[in-house]
């Protein structure tokens, strides 16, 4: 499989995360082509105390190939150009990868 993941740092106000995340990011993503599964994980710390981090955001595909058709899309350019100004804020960050399951 392949995912896509998203995560979002924390911030003063993780209530613009929340909003943000259920209202735009979360239906643009579920919108996607060839999506096989999602997985939301709200980060609670760290070994040691706090984690920088608030949210993560797993979506996975069948391939690399069917990510890269997905993001091609409308609804995957949409979603681009909505978790951008985060990334640029580095609120949030992104990468893929390929997972291996037992």
């Amino acid at each position: 499989m392949f995912k896509f993941v998203t995560i979002y740092r924390q911030v003063d106000d993780p209530n613009a995360i929340d909003q943000f995340f259920s209202e735009t990011h979360l239906p643009l993503a579920e919108a996607l082509s060839n999506l096989v599964k999602t997985e939301v994980s709200w980060v609670k710390g760290k070994p040691g105390g706090q984690s920088r981090f608030y949210l993560m955001y797993e979506l996975y595909f069948d391939s690399q190939e069917a990510y890269q058709m997905a993001m091609l899309s409308e609804e995957g350019v949409e979603l681009m150009k909505a978790i951008k100004p985060w990334g640029d804020e580095k609120i949030l960050t992104w990468f893929y990868s390929e997972t291996y399951e037992d």
